[in-house]
């Protein structure tokens, strides 16, 4: 298959749903020969907020240490090959077209066919043995003990902090989402996790006595260095990547360090992307008080023309709680996606205090609104339509996604 073809076969394995489980994984793997090397040293990170600043940041310092890294994230904003780095560039358009040709012919035989994030990070790992990396990052899709990922062994565990989160898959409630996140605890191997709620932290303390991995919750952020990524709760998830790499036998120098934080690309998070414009994947309440933290860290007197979107799921009425106030008006719009709300629908979760609204079909449309009503835009409540407003910004082709 040509890249167009291949992608457009695997965009369509999404009819396949959310399949959480190992067994098709670990078969993929192993007929795919998708396993890391002997050697290769496997950090593995789940949590609810701060995943994917945390494994840009491992993947950034990993790099300036000298060492090779591979790097698996989900979703991609604009163009799936986001989402498989190794030293900071994504997978070539041939070299996917061809192992998704291969893979496509493997999948074909499996009973149930493999879901699009199976594949994909069947991909990843065998992109990742083929280019001979020394050190793999790997982040969650959701949850941890049935999620894909964890088919993969891990020299080491990462635990960022974890919320409501996915809760028809992984539970009501807080400690039993908690369990499902520790479930990619591996025995006898450490783990580290970020300051938690008490409940969670009781539930990953459990969890990881059972199997004998020695778990370390970091007590402190990291300070003293240079950050590309705004706002004190990335001080955390730095603090969260130094004491990963350190546990997993990385030889880190402070230079090294510096250099690595501050060099981390993850776009869409707090992104300034052109003067006046800020995109920001507030997609559950606990990032929704990131930003706004950030923001008035960042813009004190400044209250931005706010364009929201979210898909269903989510806590929206959390999400526009924490976020109305730092707006001078509300433009809704729709997202490109299956599982978008209604755009009718957003007014009615605003809080009684909030500024005047306007709905609108698309982004596009909410975005020329905003522009031409405020010289502050802030973009927010979802990555998918931070994405859409990321390809519309820099006039690149955006690739849907559902997962």
């Amino acid at each position: 298959m040509q890249y167009r073809e291949a992608i457009d076969w695997l965009f369509a394995t999404q009819m396949f749903g959310i399949k959480l489980g190992l067994d098709g994984p670990r078969f993929l793997l192993k007929e795919f020969l998708g396993y890391p090397s002997h050697g290769v040293k496997v950090i593995h990170v789940a949590g609810t907020n701060g995943k994917g600043s945390t494994c840009a940041m491992i993947d950034s310092i990993t790099q300036a240490c000298g060492y090779r890294c591979g790097l698996f994230t989900s979703p991609h904003l604009i163009d799936f090959r986001e989402r498989i780095r190794v030293g900071g560039v994504e997978i070539p358009e041939e070299s996917c077209a061809e192992m998704l040709t291969q893979l496509r012919v493997l999948c074909e035989q499996m009973d149930p066919h493999p879901t699009f994030f199976e594949i994909t990070m069947v991909l990843a790992m065998r992109w990742f043995r083929l280019r001979e990396c020394e050190v793999i990052v790997l982040e969650t899709g959701m949850g941890g003990r049935l999620d894909a990922t964890t088919a993969v062994p891990a020299d080491v565990s990462v635990v960022t902090p974890i919320g409501m989160d996915h809760m028809q898959y992984l539970g009501e409630t807080l400690e039993e989402i908690a369990r499902e996140k520790a479930g990619i605890f591996v025995e006898g191997k450490p783990a580290i996790s970020a300051p938690q709620d008490p409940r969670v932290s009781i539930v990953l303390e459990k969890e990881a006595n059972e199997i004998r991995a020695p778990l370390e919750f970091i007590t402190e952020p990291l300070l003293g260095y240079p950050m590309a990524l705004a706002g004190e709760h990335q001080k955390w998830n730095a603090a969260l990547a130094v004491a990963a790499l350190y546990r997993v036998g990385i030889s880190l120098r402070s230079d090294s360090v510096g250099y690595g934080l501050s060099r981390v690309n993850w776009p869409g998070r707090f992104e300034v992307i052109q003067p006046g414009v800020v995109l920001d994947g507030a997609h559950n309440p606990q990032a929704a008080a990131a930003l706004a933290a950030t923001w008035r860290e960042s813009f004190p007197d400044v209250k931005p023309a706010l364009v929201f979107s979210a898909v269903t799921g989510k806590d929206v009425g959390e999400i526009l709680a924490l976020l109305a106030p730092l707006a001078s008006k509300i433009f809704f719009c729709s997202v490109d996606n299956p599982r978008a709300l209604p755009v009718e629908n957003f007014p009615t979760f605003l809080p009684s205090t909030s500024p005047a609204y306007e709905n609108f079909g698309t982004f596009q449309e909410a975005f020329e609104a905003a522009v031409a009503y405020s010289d502050s835009v802030l973009v927010a409540g979802s990555l998918f339509l931070v994405g859409e407003a990321r390809a519309f910004l820099t006039i690149k082709n955006f690739q849907r996604s559902s997962q």
